[in-house]
């Protein structure tokens, strides 16, 4: 189709067609009419032929490819997915194209998902956002980042340890108070279970009463106990800077998460397994595959560490084998 074929089909809108019409009623000429809509006086004279023989307005013909109708298998499919992953129509996109190697348009997806109660349409994300800018540690371990939240689910005060570079959560729990000795904890579990493989460099918090001590003592020091149990065992305190919750945003982000597929588990525990081992991060995308928090952590731990692992490995089989 020519350009000029395009652009005047394009201009003929319903409106417009209706005013075509009208004004030749009104015994207006088709050469003025065309003017004033910017089309061929042919195109009137056609649109006013059609009007008088069918006695209803002409249709433009639609362009592009007709709308696909998806299967009865991809519907099933796309629900299957959404229950175990519980995620929106372009995350689901990729993960069937990863897993299954079929391509669902997300649009289709998120018309399944509103068909089916699974989805609402969200005008925010409408709009043009700006482009992401991501920043994250190389390695696993190098940093972890905590914080306290007051769970929407049970009204407990949730903590976790995260990594910055895998988003895996090291360790985690729900308490009934969010206090420095809870938090401690959490950071020796995390020592305990990933030590062996490489130290925690940096902790990440806020200024929370749970990680930093506002107020001097009668010594004028105002070191506090999570921060003394840090510096016992070499590990440097960063403390985003107060009103500025995206330094943090990586665990913030995470409790998003936790408030709306936390409702889907049993307990605190299943719930982080799922986060770590079945749902696939959109922020650990590559090019060719789709990881999960646990695959990002091994896959990125430093080179000497990967290979102490896999010595470490041998010398317990041969140990079981002897």
């Amino acid at each position: 189709m020519s350009k000029g074929r395009k652009n005047k089909v394009l201009k003929l809108t319903p409106a417009k067609i209706k005013y075509i019409i009208r004004a030749k009623t009104n015994n207006v000429s088709s050469k003025i009419i065309a003017a004033e809509m910017k089309v061929s006086v042919r195109t009137v004279n056609r649109i006013w032929s059609y009007w008088m023989k069918n006695k209803k307005p002409w249709a433009p013909k639609k362009f592009g490819r007709p709308k696909k109708i998806l299967s009865e298998s991809d519907t099933c499919l796309i629900i299957e997915i959404y229950k175990e992953q519980n995620c929106g129509a372009r995350r689901l996109e990729k993960i069937i194209g990863h897993k299954y190697g079929r391509h669902i348009p997300h649009n289709a997806i998120h018309q399944v998902l509103l068909e089916n109660g699974l989805a609402s349409e969200n005008k925010r994300k409408k709009k043009r956002r700006k482009p992401w800018i991501r920043y994250e540690r190389k390695h696993s371990l190098t940093a972890v980042h905590l914080d306290w939240h007051t769970s929407r689910f049970n009204g407990k005060e949730v903590c976790a340890v995260l990594d910055d570079s895998s988003r895996l959560i090291l360790s985690g729990g729900e308490f009934p108070a969010a206090t420095a000795e809870a938090s401690i904890d959490l950071v020796r579990t995390a020592l305990k279970d990933y030590g062996d493989i490489l130290m925690i460099r940096e902790v990440i918090t806020d200024h929370g009463t749970q990680f930093f001590a506002n107020k001097t003592d009668k010594n004028g020091d105002s070191e506090g106990a999570f921060e003394k149990f840090l510096g016992e065992n070499n590990i440097k305190h960063i403390m985003a800077r107060i009103k500025h919750p995206q330094t943090n945003g990586k665990i913030e982000k995470w409790y998003h998460t936790y408030e709306k597929s936390r409702k889907l588990f049993d307990d605190f525990d299943k719930f982080v397994n799922w986060y770590n081992s079945i749902r696939y991060h959109e922020s650990l995308d590559e090019k060719h595959y789709l990881q999960t928090p646990e695959d990002a952590f091994w896959a990125r731990l430093p080179g000497g560490c990967k290979l102490k692992l896999f010595l470490s490995r041998m010398e317990n089989d041969l140990n079981a084998t002897s």
